[in-house]
């Protein structure tokens, strides 16, 4: 029997409540007598004086909403996928996941006409160590500093600051509705603009816009719960990303891209890695049946290594 009452557990930013109430609402979508209550569940990350430029992969967003999970505190850990670590946490399971929203990174400047038309020397400012090397990549004049805090922390300092340019997911922006359209954004009296970044050229991290939903290992009531607000596909693509992360072990030690799609029954993957000393990525492509994702991650981490000339 599915259960009566589920706590959702969150982090207290204002896109992670926002991801919870989208949450939420599909579950009552799917479940009109469940009782829902969503917790907000404090996080190493959200230190503002962490500044470990691998917070999110170490887990720093993720271990206390975990533990608040395994102690039966919550139910349900609602998690942006990208953050959670690749190493599978013991006694917690990946249940479900929402649809994926759009993967791509947005640049957000005070200039027109987007990445390539940036003044010479432009500081850009980015908490991804895998957009650093990206933006380096195609413009090896910027000055790429490192950004923390949330989304409008983000965008604030911008405004504040004497930087160009940030860089930011698109699925962020549109779940806090700062994309009312996809060129400019006003922003607390600014006015920036926007450009989506070549996701061929600026490759996702693992699991970026996708909403995760973690149980307990043998919570089977709450299992039973979720199965109808499971997106397949999309949980099939994130299990092949974070599988090929995982035998990299690159979730932050690397700066590295991956993104599994599926179309017509055929999973394709992409990989992307930087190394230090070269400032083009070594890249790969498979392509397989849509529920080979482990076999496709481990093909996808065997190029890409023979291409480091480890194979």
């Amino acid at each position: 029997m599915a259960a009566s009452k589920i706590i959702l557990g969150t982090r207290g930013s204002e896109l992670a409540r926002t991801q919870s109430r989208l949450v939420e609402n599909v579950i009552r979508s799917a479940h009109s007598d469940v009782a829902i209550e969503i917790k907000i569940i404090a996080t190493k990350g959200d230190d503002a004086k962490i500044v470990d430029p691998c917070a999110g992969r170490k887990g720093l967003f993720t271990a206390n909403i975990e533990r608040a999970l395994l102690t039966e505190e919550v139910d349900v850990a609602v998690h942006s996928a990208k953050d959670l670590p690749s190493e599978p946490s013991m006694g917690a399971k990946i249940a479900a996941v929402l649809p994926r929203a759009p993967i791509d990174d947005m640049l957000v400047s005070k200039h027109r006409r987007g990445l390539a038309c940036l003044p010479g020397a432009a500081i850009v400012a980015t908490g991804s160590v895998r957009r650093k090397h990206q933006l380096h990549w195609q413009r090896a004049d910027l000055n790429v500093i490192d950004l923390r805090g949330n989304v409008p922390t983000r965008l604030r300092k911008l405004a504040q600051n004497n930087w160009d340019a940030i860089v930011l997911a698109r699925a962020g922006l549109e779940r806090l509705g700062f994309l009312r359209t996809h060129t400019e954004i006003d922003f607390e009296g600014r006015q920036f603009f926007l450009e989506v970044l070549p996701h061929r050229i600026f490759l996702p991290a693992g699991g970026q816009g996708i909403i995760a939903l973690q149980i307990r290992a043998n919570d089977q009531s709450t299992r039973a719960l979720l199965d109808p607000v499971n997106d397949r596909d999309t949980l099939l693509c994130l299990e092949a990303e974070r599988e090929f992360l995982h035998g990299l072990q690159g979730d932050c030690n690397f700066p590295v891209g991956v993104l599994a799609t599926i179309s017509d029954g055929k999973m394709k993957m992409r990989g992307q890695l930087f190394e230090a000393g070269s400032q083009a990525p070594r890249e790969a492509e498979v392509v397989g049946s849509f529920d080979a994702g482990e076999t496709l991650a481990a093909q996808l981490l065997r190029m890409i290594r023979q291409d480091r000339g480890q194979g």
